[in-house]
C-alpha cells in the first residue's frame, strides 16, 4: 500500500513529513523519549521488543537514533536476560496473551527484573490482558506508562509499508481457506495493522472497496474479502475517535480496497524499472546489498554494506526509472564524477 506526496495534511496546515518520518518520529519521541525521567538513575535503559515490534523498530529507526535517545541494552522479550534492577525499562510488543505473561513474569516478585516499566503496546490491547495487568498487585506500582502506541505496520519507503503477511494468498484464497482459523486470523491482523497506519498519520478515512456483482447467497468467500476487510478496518479505526486524543471525528481521506483479480495481468509482467533489476541481478536481502572490494595489498578483499534507501540521492532518483534511462544516467554521472576526481582518474589510468 502506497501514499502520494501530499504538500499538507488533508485536516491540517502542518509542514509536510513523510511516511517514515512520521513513523521514526513517533517511535524515538512519542515512545522512547517520553519515558525519560529527571532521576539520573534513568539517564540509561533497556529496550525490549518480541519479533514483531523489533522489525517495526528497524524498519524506520537506526541503532544510533535509539541510543541517542537513551537506550543502552535492546533485548529480546523471549531470550534470557541479565536482571538489571537499578535501570528502567521500555517494553514495545505486540498486545497477546504469551507477551503479557512474559512481561508479568519480569516484573512480579520482590526481585523483579528492571526498575521501573514503560510498557508500549503495538495494537488495542483486549480488556481481559489489562484485567491480567491490572490484577497483579506486585507489577502495578512498578509501571510507569501503560499505553497503546496503535503502531503495527512496516514503512519501506517514503510512501509504502507492508502488513508483513508472506501467506495471506494461501491464507486468503486456498482452497480450504473459507472460515478458517487461518483465514480469520490473517483477515484481522490485516485489518489491525492498515488501521495502525491511520492512528500515525491522524487520519479517519472514507473506506472503499470493490463489492461482488450478483446474489449474495450465490457469492463465493473470496469475492467478499475486500468487503470483510473494509468492515474490519473500519470496526478498528471508528474506535480511535474516542481512544486517541486529536484524533479527527470526520473523515478526512479515502481508503481503497480491492483485490488482485482487479489487475490480474500485473503478476506475470516483469517490471523493468532501476528498483527490480537491482533486486534481480544482486543478491539482497530487503533493502541491503553486501559487495566485496578488491585489496589493493593482494590480501583478503574487503566487505562493505550499502543500504538502498532514500537517505541515498542516486537511489531516489533512479529506482522508478526505466532500466535503459537509469543506464544513461549512471553512465553520465560516472563520467562526471571521473572528470572531476583525481582519485578515480588515477585509478583508472592504473
Amino acid at each position: 500500500m502506497s501514499f502520494s506526496d501530499s504538500e499538507t495534511s488533508s485536516h491540517s496546515c502542518a509542514e509536510y513529513k513523510n511516511f517514515r518520518q512520521v513513523t521514526r518520529e513517533r517511535l524515538l519521541y512519542e515512545m522512547l523519549r517520553s519515558s525519560k525521567t529527571d532521576d539520573p538513575r534513568s539517564a540509561w535503559r533497556v529496550l525490549i521488543m518480541d519479533k514483531v515490534t523489533l522489525k517495526v523498530m528497524s524498519c524506520s529507526c537506526k541503532m544510533a537514533d535509539i541510543t541517542d535517545e537513551g537506550i543502552s541494552l535492546v533485548e529480546d522479550l523471549f531470550r534470557r536476560r541479565e536482571p538489571l534492577p537499578s535501570m528502567d525499562v521500555i517494553y514495545f510488543i505486540q498486545p497477546t496473551k504469551e507477551n503479557v505473561i512474559m512481561f508479568l513474569s519480569d516484573m512480579s516478585g520482590r526481585e523483579p527484573l528492571y526498575r521501573k516499566a514503560y510498557v508500549y503496546f503495538s495494537s488495542p490491547i483486549p480488556k481481559e490482558l489489562i484485567s491480567r495487568i491490572k490484577n497483579d498487585t506486585s507489577v502495578l506500582p512498578r509501571i510507569g506508562a501503560l499505553r497503546e502506541m496503535n503502531l503495527e505496520y512496516f514503512p519501506m519507503d517514503s510512501q509504502g509499508f507492508l502488513t508483513d503477511q508472506d501467506r495471506a494468498l494461501e491464507e486468503l484464497f486456498g482452497e480450504n481457506a473459507e472460515n478458517s482459523h487461518s483465514f480469520n486470523t490473517c483477515l484481522s491482523t490485516m485489518a489491525s495493522r492498515i488501521a495502525t497506519v491511520f492512528a500515525s498519520l491522524k487520519e479517519f478515512p472514507v473506506v472503499h472497496y470493490r463489492a461482488p456483482k450478483g446474489d449474495a447467497s450465490t457469492r463465493r468467500n473470496h469475492e467478499l474479502i475486500p468487503t470483510k476487510l473494509a468492515a474490519a478496518i473500519w470496526d478498528c479505526i471508528s474506535t480511535y475517535k474516542t481512544t486517541i486524543p486529536n484524533y479527527p471525528q470526520k473523515e478526512t481521506c479515502d481508503l481503497l480496497i480491492v483485490d488482485r483479480s482487479i489487475d490480474q495481468i500485473a503478476p506475470v509482467i516483469h517490471e523493468w524499472t532501476y528498483d527490480a533489476m537491482c533486486h534481480d541481478l544482486l543478491e539482497m536481502n530487503g533493502n541491503k546489498y553486501v559487495h566485496e572490494i578488491p585489496s589493493k595489498s593482494g590480501g583478503e578483499p574487503e566487505t562493505k554494506e550499502v543500504l538502498l534507501e532514500d537517505h541515498d540521492p542516486v537511489w531516489l532518483e533512479l529506482r522508478h526509472a526505466h532500466i535503459a534511462e537509469a543506464s544513461e544516467k549512471l553512465h553520465d554521472k560516472m563520467t562526471n564524477f571521473v572528470s572531476k576526481n583525481k582519485a578515480a582518474q588515477l585509478q583508472q589510468r592504473w
